[in-house]
Parts: structure tokens; sequence; C-alpha cells
């Protein structure tokens, strides 16, 4: 599981920085997570195949997570792109981007599907026999969601030594990686557990969007191995959190602290800000794994 992080700072995009735009690679699915201006030319930057990209999550709808959507969408027709695009994000997003293309004259040759939400409960929109995806709701000045990646639970190790004491044909082998109990030779019944061994652990990732501090993700994104929340300002800034509903490095580090996450990785940050070891200093006296998200940084999950 890798994160590339394609852009992490709030409101304008700058000659050096770049709006909310990242991409997840697990279990040969390329997520693309929001998609502020300027993202089609971070992929091309980070040499991401456009064609891999089947699936698009959008937090909300203020423009530093979404600008650069019907852009790429228009890439990605000019590049005669054929294979279906998935974009799961608010009730609205299918509007703006069909009044677009419409007005434009440039429907795309491949098939747009849309799948707009609404919910303000935990959902799962995305699901294959490796990866479910579900919403994380979040508290901002519009409807947003943050979003849980998890792998499934992988298939066991055999027990080479037990398997082979236990008298089982290679036939079955592919039934007790899948966790069947199989009978042997003999006839005999053999336990599943007594001849593998647990596979790897799953790992998952949350990205939470903007949002201010809200403790009701927590039982939602409770042990994840990575998190990624926003750190909008400093706690020198702390009063103007709540009225724009974002965080402060401090309060994504509590929240990481109460869902007892792996790793805390902070972005979003205010363009105020010029050193932003502060973030992670700050952070630290609450959270003690905690990294800082930088455009074009990628983190190995």
């Amino acid at each position: 599981m890798q994160l590339n992080i394609l852009g992490c700072y709030s409101a304008t995009p700058r000659t050096f920085t770049n709006p909310t735009s990242q991409v997840l690679e697990i279990n040969n699915h390329i997520f693309l997570i929001d998609c502020g201006e300027g993202t089609q030319v971070e992929l091309r930057r980070h040499k991401i195949k456009f064609n891999r990209i089947k699936h698009v999550f959008i937090s909300h709808l203020h423009g530093d997570h979404f600008f650069g959507l019907v852009g790429l969408i228009s890439t990605f027709r000019l590049l005669t792109r054929e294979a279906d695009l998935h974009i799961y994000g608010p009730k609205g997003l299918k509007e703006i981007i069909t009044l677009q293309l419409k007005l434009s004259k440039s429907w795309t040759n491949y098939q747009l599907i849309f799948h707009e939400l609404t919910s303000t409960s935990s959902e799962v929109i995305f699901e294959d026999d490796k990866v479910e995806v579900r919403t994380v709701p979040l508290d901002h000045r519009v409807y947003t969601n943050g979003f849980l990646f998890k792998e499934k639970e992988k298939e066991r190790k055999l027990d080479m030594n037990a398997v082979l004491n236990a008298n089982i044909d290679v036939a079955y082998y592919r039934k007790l990686k899948q966790g069947f109990d199989v009978v042997n030779e003999e006839g005999i019944i053999i336990k599943n557990e007594s001849v593998t061994l647990k596979g790897p652990e799953p790992k998952s990732y949350a990205f939470c969007s903007d949002t201010a501090y809200n403790e009701s993700v927590v039982p939602i994104i409770k042990d994840v191995s990575v998190l990624y929340h926003e750190s909008t300002f400093l706690e020198k800034h702390a009063k103007l959190a709540p009225k724009t509903k974002h965080s402060t490095a401090m309060e994504a580090a509590k929240i990481a602290k109460l869902a007892q996450v792996g790793k805390l990785i902070l972005g979003h940050y205010s363009t105020r800000y010029e050193d932003l070891n502060a973030f992670k200093t700050e952070a630290e006296t609450i959270f003690h794994t905690v990294e800082l998200a930088d455009d074009g940084k990628v983190f190995d999950l």
C-alpha cells in the first residue's frame, strides 16, 4: 500500500504548493482522492499512469478539492480513454461536471459513472474481493466525507510441515488458504487452524479531509494503520479553527490518539505558515508517531 501526495495545502494553488490531491495504491487499485487544481500536471510529474485510475473520490465541493476534476476528465477524453470512470462525491457534483461538459460540447467517449453521496452516516461505497471503501462523515461548512480504505482479510498461509504430516492432497491447498477445513487421504476431517497460519495483517488508510475537531469519527477509524488528518492551523491561530470548521495539528493528534491509529500524517496546511515542522512538534505533544505530508512525498504504508 503506497500513498503519493500530489498536493496537501489549503485554499489556492501557488507556484510551489498544490491544493489537495493524493493517490492511494492498494491491491492493484489506483485510487485518486480529491482533485484540486493542477492534479493532472502532478500525475504526469510523478509518472502515474492515467489509464490505471478507475475510481475518484471527492470529499466535498470546495474548489481546492475538486476544481481539477473536469480538466482531468477532459484530458482522459483527448487521450481516447475507453475505460469507465467511477466518481464518488457529494450530490451536486454530477450536475457541475455534466454542465461543464455540455456547454463546452466536450462529452466523453467513455462512461462517467457518478456515485453521489448524501448520507450523514458511514456507508460502504465501493467493495471488491480485496478492498472495501467506506465514508467517514466530517464536520465542515458544506457536506463533507472522508474515506476509509481497508484491505480485506488475506488468505491464510500453509504450515507445510503440518500439511504434509496430515497427509492432505495438494488439490485441497487452495481451500486451506481460504480458511476451510478439508478431508485428508484417509477420510479424516482436518481442522484448518491445525495446518495453517494467519495471513499478513490487513492494512487500512483513513483520509480525513476538511473538518472541525470531531470525535464522532473515532469509532469509524479505530485502529487504522495510517490516518491522514487535516491540520490547517497551529495553536497560535486555534481561534480560527471553529470559525472555519478546520482543525489544528494538536486536534488532529487528539483524534489519532483516541482512535489508536498506527501513524498520523498531517496535511492541508494554511499557506500562512512557512515552517511545517511546527505542525509536527505540536502534534507530537499528544501523539507519538507523526509525519508531515508535502507535495511529491511518497509514503509506503
